[in-house]
């Protein structure tokens, strides 16, 4: 299980922390697309029978629209690396089995490959691509009754020609296949058409696509369709950081991530031990420029993880940003440090591996199982010596004077708006409304930290989110409640180029070319 968070530290840990209101904010669908209920229907199994086998079908292109409906109305991930990794793709056609009644041939290295790509691209530009298809329905209903399975091959097919520019009539011909399998041969008839329009179109130089013009909310709209992303994003940050960093940030969200893979030290492994063996699989890389441990890696991820290096222990898969988080929070050997919302332990783990056999990690998680994740993690990565787990509602556990600590990392629940590169369907799952939540839930947690430091102790507060309004706001806000603490620069601990103005900790997509990421160091006085 050690590999399965190893890919949740970039799904979760970087993304959102949602245990203490799972209710509120997980599973949530797009209100503007299809309902629950309807789309339930589209996901029950067919009537007639389940055939053994189809050679007809693309493979790819049916386990992607299955996943895709999966992933809008089931919570499935984007990735097929971030559930299993090796043996994956005989998931994922048991799932077209039971989903559409029938098995293609076997998914090869190429079509897992595929499959990542196309779902991952289909869920980042799924508002684009639902304006193009609607525009080319030219009813608004039409486009609004479609059945949930059969806009997803629409999306795929729309998707292939448009973003990666496949040979359009095979696209045309393997989408209508699929349909006409999986639904029925009108629906394929009716992909003919869609599919061919837009073939047409796309030769003419004529796609449908809004004008940037009027006023701030006209060209908000236009935005949100041309660059995919919902319309309170795309004000929200032209508000404070202008249009055209705006357009800049949505494009950097919607090309393909890149990951980090940490060394773990704890084993003994080095960066170039790590190194040797990337070479080994022929996986192109680069080393971090920022931290010594950290190798990126832009392909070739599928390869780590079939040779077992996830497994093993040799690295976790970790951004640097989070990785500069820990930075902030300095861990030396024989530091006792309480992390307040540590699962699923990215750098709960990151921060044990710098003790070297000394000292204390006391990781607190509302959430028992992935605390009991994190500990079988810890014993894979052998740095189980220094990790406790604390199950328990943080909140609650400061109330009862627990033993305080100099170091204390509150990494804490957000809205993820830092890593919507990584987390493709992330940006289709939040709400404005989330944002208020969610900073009731930041001033809750840090004030429950604050009473776990020890005088001259510190408070690292961390998010993984660009909005100032969880991060340097929920600061002065905590600062206005608790005169004795007060801010201590992290030019000490990271490069000077992601220290902000007041000595905070940002890492900026666009700037940095990594995940955003936030961290104040906070000194207590008395």
């Amino acid at each position: 299980m050690a590999h399965v968070l190893s890919l949740h530290v970039f799904l979760s840990a970087q993304t959102q922390k949602t245990s203490y209101k799972p209710s509120k904010f997980s599973k949530r669908t797009n209100k503007s697309s299809t309902s629950i209920s309807t789309a339930k229907k589209g996901l029950a199994r067919p009537s007639h029978k389940i055939q053994k086998l189809n050679l007809e079908v693309s493979p790819h292109r049916a386990v992607s629209a299955v996943r895709l409906m999966r992933i809008e109305f089931g919570g499935a991930f984007a990735d097929l690396l971030n559930e299993r990794g090796k043996g994956s793709g005989d998931n994922e056609m048991g799932y077209v089995e039971r989903t559409l009644g029938f098995r293609t041939r076997d998914l090869e290295d190429r079509d897992l490959r595929l499959v990542t790509d196309i779902v991952g691209g289909t869920i980042r530009w799924r508002r684009y691509l639902d304006h193009l298809i609607a525009s080319l329905f030219h009813d608004e209903s039409v486009f609004r009754s479609i059945e949930p399975l059969l806009l997803q091959i629409l999306r795929i097919g729309f998707y292939e020609i448009v973003k990666l520019n496949m040979p359009p009539y095979a696209v045309v011909d393997e989408n209508v296949k699929l349909a006409k399998v999986a639904l029925r041969p009108g629906a394929g008839n009716m992909v003919n058409g869609i599919l061919r329009k837009l073939v047409l179109v796309k030769e003419n130089n004529s796609l449908p696509l809004p004008k940037l013009e009027g006023d701030d909310r006209a060209r908000a709209r236009a935005l949100a369709i041309i660059y995919s992303h919902p319309v309170w994003m795309v004000r929200r940050w032209t508000k404070y950081i202008g249009e055209e960093n705006a357009i800049r940030l949505m494009m950097w969200n919607n090309r393909d991530p890149s990951f980090s893979l940490r060394a773990n030290s704890g084993k003994g492994i080095t960066r170039d031990d790590l190194v040797t063996q990337l070479d080994s699989l022929k996986v192109p890389h680069e080393v971090s420029l920022h931290l010594n441990d950290f190798v990126r890696v832009n392909i070739g991820l599928q390869n780590v993880i079939r040779a077992g290096l996830l497994k093993e222990g040799t690295c976790s898969v970790q951004d640097e940003s989070a990785g500069l988080v820990v930075s902030v929070v300095d861990p030396q050997p024989g530091d006792d440090i309480i992390d307040c919302c540590a699962a699923p332990g990215g750098k709960t783990l990151f921060m044990a591996s710098r003790l070297s056999g000394k000292g204390k990690v006391h990781a607190i998680d509302i959430n028992e199982g992935r605390l009991r994740i994190l500990r079988e993690t810890a014993k894979v990565q052998n740095v189980d010596g220094v990790v406790a787990t604390i199950h328990a509602d943080l909140r609650t556990f400061a109330d009862k004077s627990p033993p305080k600590s100099g170091k204390v990392l509150l990494d804490a629940p957000c809205s993820g708006l830092g890593v919507l590169s990584k987390r493709a369907d992330l940006r289709w799952n939040r709400r404005l409304e989330d944002l208020e939540e969610l900073k009731n839930l930041q001033d809750e947690l840090l004030d429950a930290a604050s009473t776990l430091v020890s005088p001259e102790g510190v408070l690292i507060y961390s998010t993984c989110s660009i909005d100032p309004e969880e991060n340097e706001d929920r600061v002065d806000a905590f600062l206005g409640r608790h005169p004795e603490f007060r801010i201590d620069p992290v030019d000490r601990y990271v490069p000077s180029d992601f220290v902000t103005e007041r000595g905070f900790y940002f890492s900026d997509p666009v700037k940095h070319s990594l995940d955003g990421a936030f961290a104040a160091r906070l000194v207590r006085t008395l």
